[in-house]
């Protein structure tokens, strides 16, 4: 598969992990294809290579991994919003 077919495997992989959690990832089109690598590679980690594969990506753990990055990323940013407003002092 090309380069080109990769990425997109990857951002529809992120995008996925997007739709699943409700959340929405930071960066757009170029945010859920990093969310998909990364994703992918840390369900690779995580329950190795099986299941389908497209583009390179084994699907089902691809998923799972970028799930997880999701719902890491969305609850740091949720965390630094919260310590922002915390410092604000009300006039």
């Amino acid at each position: 598969m090309s380069i080109i077919g990769t990425l997109i495997v990857g951002g529809i992989i992120g995008w996925l992990a997007g739709l699943i959690t409700g959340r929405d990832i930071p960066g757009g089109i170029i945010g859920n294809i990093i969310a998909g690598f990364i994703g992918s590679w840390l369900g690779g980690l995580i329950l190795g290579s099986w299941g389908p594969v497209i583009g390179g990506f084994a699907i089902v753990p691809a998923i799972i991994g970028s799930v997880v990055l999701v719902l890491i990323v969305s609850f740091i940013l949720r965390k630094m919003g919260q310590n922002k407003n915390h410092g604000r002092h009300a006039k």
